[in-house]
């Protein structure tokens, strides 16, 4: 969109991003909306991984779930029951199990994610994020394959690559103002920095303070195809306990059902620490690779159909989550928007209550919502 001035840019067409353009159309706000992703669709850790060689297949690499600490009330859930009127979600009752460092099936760990409701994405977790994107109406435009590298405020406004203004724009991630996830592009400065100097707007500056000392896991996800197989007798989530997961280096196994009676698996890989830049990554990605496949035959063990096809699977690649769980505390809703630089911050990663899960996403886009559009 060349030249053109907008009343919104929204950077990231995740969860939250989706979210916060339906939530400012519930509210009224007749603005337009631009969204920069770099990704080839909505989704970020919603979304689902498609392959041009095969248009049945459609695997959840990400969240398998949108996962809540309490029932909703208010806002929350009309939102909701909305997206189940609709069929997009369901309530998510599929077997959950746990696998201890012996190997052994036990009762599903003690964990944020499964203790208070969930629900699933019909057919695939990306179908909310696209439902949310569309209920923002005609005036929001999406643009995929656009990652945004540096940001310029010039009079009062918001300036992109290509000429794209905007009055307000609003950070879906930590992408542009993390110190850490900077360093994995091979940036050097913050840009949200660059853009706005220090002591312009002294609520962003106490953000970016906050947003510097934000910690977060990574995630290396492996996607593996199975051929046709029963489905029956297997959970929809496995997950490792503590001990197991330091054992391992994984998280969690993610099954879901394809069409002509295959199955689609996911590995959550847990990461080891190594230094992320723009030159180990494909290094790393190949070693994570073989890493995850290594164990897998084990990690199946206590399911003897699954563990003989486990070696001729056929592996999909891995996905690295460079956030993928927000950890230790959130940045204050107080920071959520600074008036001054029009600048504003959604996503998991604020405090309240879901930190850490599509409950806090689509929270703190609700209530940024309110700040844009009182």
């Amino acid at each position: 969109m060349p030249g053109k001035d907008v009343d919104l840019v929204v950077i990231g067409a995740g969860l939250s991003g989706c979210a916060l353009v339906a939530a400012l159309r519930r509210r009224g706000w007749c603005g337009t909306v631009h969204i920069l992703e770099a990704g080839r669709g909505p989704g970020g850790r919603c979304a689902t991984r498609r392959r041009r060689d095969d248009p049945l297949w459609r695997l959840d690499h990400g969240s398998p779930t949108l996962s809540f600490q309490a029932e909703p009330s208010g806002q929350l859930r009309e939102l909701i029951t909305s997206l189940e009127n609709r069929g997009v979600v369901r309530v998510d009752h599929d077997p959950v199990v746990g696998l201890d460092h012996h190997g052994d099936v036990v009762e599903a760990p003690d964990h944020p994610l499964l203790r208070g409701p969930r629900w699933r994405g019909i057919p695939t977790m990306a179908t909310v994020v696209e439902t949310l994107l569309a209920d923002g109406g005609k005036d929001v435009d999406a643009c995929f394959g656009e990652r945004v590298q540096t940001l310029s405020r010039v009079e009062e406004s918001w300036v992109f690559a290509g000429g794209l203004r905007a009055e307000r724009l609003v950070l879906s991630g930590t992408l542009l103002a993390h110190p850490r996830s900077l360093a994995m592009l091979g940036w050097q400065d913050v840009p949200l920095r660059e853009a706005v100097p220090h002591g312009h707007d002294p609520v962003l500056d106490e953000a970016l303070a906050w947003i510097a000392g934000l910690n977060a896991t990574i995630r290396w996800n492996l996607m593996l195809e199975f051929p046709a197989i029963d489905l029956d007798p297997f959970p929809r989530q496995i997950w490792l306990t503590p001990q197991a997961q330091q054992q391992f280096g994984v998280e969690r196994i993610v099954l879901q059902r394809q069409q002509q009676g295959r199955l689609g698996l996911v590995l959550h890989g847990l990461d080891d620490g190594a230094l992320i830049t723009p030159k180990t990554q494909p290094l790393l990605l190949t070693a994570q690779e073989q890493r995850l496949l290594s164990v897998l035959p084990e990690l199946l063990r206590p399911w003897p159909s699954l563990q003989r096809l486990a070696s001729s699977a056929h592996s999909l690649g891995v996905m690295r989550w460079g956030a993928a769980q927000p950890l230790d505390r959130g940045m204050p809703k107080a920071l959520q928007w600074c008036n001054q630089a029009r600048v504003g911050f959604c996503g998991d990663w604020i405090a309240g209550s879901g930190f850490g899960m599509a409950e806090g996403a689509l929270q703190s886009s609700i209530d940024l919502a309110e700040s844009i559009a009182p």
